[in-house]
């Protein structure tokens, strides 16, 4: 096959391919225009989650016919300064976008100068469709419809318009971290989604965030070296099922990189379970020469001249943070917050589990204030021990390990993995047999959730009332439980349903129903077990291990931990020097 050239049409829907994705890409780079047009308001209106519809309106500098035309050719930037494309300041300044994205779509361009009139030019996918004089504020408005209406190859790869909506308010929400001194405005289909009036960023992170990271968030601001990072990170007992709530930016530019994103992972190392991700907004300020932000298509990887400081500024700056708030946690702020100590006269037993434990309250012998009391318990040795695998309950150690005796060793329980697994296997056997035990609640809790992941548990509902768990949508950003599943006791729905929707959002690959719900029922398991630092009486600790020994898969946890260990008596005897 002999080279040639190609056409210009082909080029511009190859290099749309690069650029524009999903309506959410073609969201991203007009906003981007926006702001780098010194807009001090950006409106957003969205139809179908922008497979309709995607309008970007702005009061920045604005364009006369002349540079609007000019800015429908490829490669045609006012953004570099000269020829330096390693001192770039703004979002964008490839040219790339207008046209790629007018090629694959129905795209209307109106600006107008202070000063002057307006103008309106039109280009369907590729060809233009007429000009003339336009009627609006100075500023710029672009409205994009029908994205791959002509390119049916790359529409059918298009998802809900959910899921795209999900998308376009993500990359919203990312450049608004990002300018936190723009005001922004999001609708879709009619509705107002967001409304943020100009502030610094802190206030900015936290309206876009959870509105608790100003309980439960630590304040970054270090720097070293010239390099410079601030933002807000969560407390690892305040975490999140998904890494869906991590921004990441360098020198404003909202990024994906796997630098940063590891170093943030590394700094949480050994103090959060590795199925659980922080929340964090951070802002990396590095100077110009040190950073190249012309390394991909759609600008959102970076290329750092020296990756090993820029990491070692992320984990030392964060782990620093983190240590200096080590006594704070957000768990024992919650409603079912760990006891971790306790006294003679506050003591009580856990009623609710649904182990069939005798309800017995031990009396325990007061002892004198100590500078440290262990959080443990021990009943007498009983003679002769009965024949159980798992041995029968000895005491508890800080609140969180069972210990027990065998007939031929000691048993060690985690008491929180145990039940976690017994949970499961309830709601397995319930489910397989069509008759899962619920709890109706006799005034339904609200809970507040993002509005994308209340349409992913509306989404599921079905499937999760089959699990005993029955939820209702009671506005955009608002669901109500009806029922949870009896064996859960009373649990934190809000907390619940969080990690639910994490959990939703990241099954939506190709998985069968059966492990799907199995994945959905680890999570609701999770939330109704023991927890640990819950103080459990003998009786109910000797439940526990009975249903261990007839449940199967109990030896493991449902994120694969064990759930118990055994030290022969042969081993004991080798700590101690006997054998």
């Amino acid at each position: 096959m002999s080279i040639r050239r190609l056409p210009a049409e082909l080029i511009n829907r190859i290099a749309a391919g690069e650029v524009v994705e999903r309506p959410a890409s073609a969201l991203k780079e007009l906003v981007e225009n926006s702001l780098d047009a010194s807009a001090k308001q950006v409106s957003v209106r969205l139809q179908a989650g922008g497979l309709e519809l995607n309008e970007v309106a702005d009061d920045g500098s604005g364009m006369d016919p002349d540079e609007m035309r000019l800015a429908l050719e490829r490669h045609a930037t006012s953004k570099l300064p000269g020829d330096a494309i390693d001192r770039v300041t703004s979002f964008g300044f490839r040219g790339e976008a207008l046209p790629s994205i007018a090629s694959v779509s129905r795209l209307t361009l109106e600006s107008r100068v202070r000063g002057a009139d307006g103008w309106r030019i039109e280009i369907d996918h590729g060809e233009k469709a007429g000009e003339g004089p336009a009627a609006l504020p100075p500023g710029t408005r672009i409205q994009v419809a029908g994205l791959f209406d002509k390119v049916p190859a790359r529409r059918k790869f298009l998802r809900s318009p959910r899921s795209e909506y999900a998308a376009c308010l993500d990359a919203v929400k990312r450049l608004a971290m990002a300018r936190s001194d723009v005001g922004f405005t999001l609708d879709h289909d009619g509705r107002r989604i967001l409304s943020l009036q100009p502030t610094d960023a802190p206030g900015r992170v936290a309206e876009l965030l959870s509105h608790e990271l100003d309980r439960h968030g630590i304040g970054i601001d270090c720097t070293r070296d010239g390099l410079r990072l601030t933002g807000v990170i969560s407390l690892p007992t305040f975490n999140r099922g998904a890494a869906d709530h991590q921004y990441l930016f360098v020198n404003s530019r909202p990024v994906k990189d796997r630098l940063l994103v590891g170093a943030l992972r590394a700094a949480y190392r050994d103090l959060i379970a590795r199925d659980r991700h922080p929340i964090a907004a951070l802002f990396v300020d590095v100077p110009l020469e040190e950073v190249d932000v012309n390394v991909h298509p759609a600008k959102t990887e970076v290329r750092f001249r020296d990756p090993a400081a820029v990491r070692g500024l992320i984990v030392g700056g964060l782990r620093h943070a983190l240590d200096e708030e080590s006594q704070r946690s957000a768990a024992r702020e919650q409603a079912a917050a760990p006891v971790m100590w306790t006294n003679s006269e506050s003591y009580a037993p856990r009623h609710d589990l649904e182990l069939g434990f005798a309800r017995v309250r031990e009396q325990q012998q007061a002892f004198e204030p100590m500078s440290f009391v262990p959080a443990a318990r021990a009943e007498p040795a009983v003679e002769p021990v009965p024949s159980y695998p798992l041995g029968v309950a000895r005491g508890q150690v800080g609140a969180t390990y069972i210990v027990a005796e065998a007939e031929d060793g000691l048993v060690i329980v985690d008491q929180h993995a145990a039940h976690e697994r017994l949970v499961l296997e309830r709601m397995r056997a319930a489910r397989e047999g069509g008759a899962v035990a619920r709890q109706a609640l006799l005034i339904p809790e609200v809970v507040e959730l993002d509005e994308p992941d209340c349409d992913r548990l509306e989404g599921s509902a079905g499937e999760l009332d089959g699990m005993g768990l029955e939820i209702e949508r009671f506005g955009p950003t608002t669901m109500l439980v009806r029922a949870v599943p009896a064996a859960l006791g009373q649990t934190d729905a809000a907390g619940l349903l969080a990690d639910l929707a994490s959990e939703i959002a990241d099954l939506g690959g190709p998985m069968s129903l059966r492990d799907k719900l199995d994945h959905v029922a680890a999570t609701i398991a999770c939330h109704g077990s023991v927890r640990a630092g819950r103080i459990l009486s003998v009786a109910e600790m000797n439940a526990l291990l009975r249903e261990m020994e007839v449940t199967p898969r109990s030896g493991q946890c449902n994120h694969g931990r064990p759930t118990w260990v055994k030290l022969g008596h042969g081993e004991i005897e080798k700590l101690f020097g006997r054998k």
